[in-house]
């Protein structure tokens, strides 16, 4: 792999030609670009704006809507706060990040006790800012742009994948997704030995939708020869790739490839900053992902059990977790 293929979702073909493409490139490597995408312009570039102005706030009052505790999904958390190697098992220094998440609670709460460890977490209340609700409005407006998004792209995975159109939507009809609010602050100083913005890792859900902005110390990629390939910004796209459920469902036909956010060294008068919005689409908390059927070839058993959506995600999220 040399480069990261762009797809035109509005391409003149036709959505079986754009889902023969998609279906192509989650073979070959699970990351794309997409132009064309229709998504909201005003929803992306309000909650682009918005998420400046809160990252751009003292850190007192950041932490006013800081996660409540250690492991908790949403809310404000510091840099250093997380390391992401860790959700493969690998010891790394903390990221130099700080994000803020939110998840489905933000637009409907759960009017019965949760069923499982799996529902409550997935369904944990979402904390804060206390100044006005501008930064609430912008960041659902979002989360609900990508949304939409998201459900297109399913359906466009579905007919790449020999399904009916269809096939996914009662697996996302309540999706768990979660909106998450990056930025990797200027580079003062020289890392600790194999720190990074963000550890290198595969995401968990069906898919992740990322916008980000042309600066040093960016996004890469694992090539299949082992090598890392810088993602370009492209005007008006989204960074695409399948996470850890979609290999799953389609028994390693399609690849959750592992990625990273590396740190630029430090440069007087170059700006270093680094902002990014990733929304991790999740199907429904309690989806059972297991192998699809045009996935096997004839003969073939498939290489995973059922697993729970929540309990999946939970899982993964907390090891994630910087222990004191």
């Amino acid at each position: 792999m040399s480069a990261i293929p762009l797809i035109d979702l509005a391409d003149p073909r036709g959505k079986h030609a754009v889902a023969a493409a998609i279906g192509q490139t989650c073979t070959d490597t699970g990351f794309f670009l997409v132009t064309g995408h229709g998504a909201d312009s005003q929803a992306i570039e309000t909650g682009w704006q918005a998420a400046r102005a809160f990252f751009d706030r003292p850190l007192a009052e950041k932490l006013a809507a800081a996660m409540p505790y250690p492991g908790y999904p949403y809310g404000y958390s510091p840099v250093k706060g997380e390391t992401l190697a860790a959700s493969l098992g690998n010891a790394r220094p903390a990221d130099l990040k700080e994000t803020f998440s939110l998840g489905p609670s933000a637009f409907r709460r759960l009017d019965h006790k949760p069923a499982d460890d799996a529902e409550a977490f997935v369904f944990s209340a979402n904390p804060w800012p206390f100044e006005g609700d501008g930064f609430r409005r912008a960041a659902m407006g979002y989360y609900e742009a990508m949304s939409e998004l998201a459900g297109r792209i399913m359906r466009l995975f579905a007919l790449a994948l020999d399904l009916p159109e269809s096939y996914f939507d009662h697996f996302i009809d309540q999706e768990a997704s979660a909106l998450r609010l990056l930025n990797y602050p200027e580079v003062d100083e020289p890392p600790a030995e194999g720190q990074l913005r963000a550890g290198a890792h595969s995401d968990y859900g069906s898919l992740t939708i990322l916008r980000q902005e042309d600066s040093p110390g960016g996004l890469e990629v694992m090539g299949t020869d082992g090598t890392w390939i810088k993602v370009p910004a492209i005007p008006d796209s989204f960074v695409i790739n399948i996470g850890d459920l979609m290999q799953r469902w389609t028994n390693d036909r399609w690849k959750s490839t592992l990625h990273r956010v590396a740190v630029p060294p430090p440069h007087p008068g170059r700006p270093t900053r680094r902002q990014s919005i990733a929304f991790f689409h999740q199907p429904n908390w309690d989806a059972s992902i297991a192998c699809i059927e045009t996935c096997l070839a004839p003969g073939e058993s498939p290489k995973y059990p059922p697993i729970g959506s929540g309990e999946y995600l939970a899982a993964k999220f907390r090891s994630t977790v910087v222990k004191a």
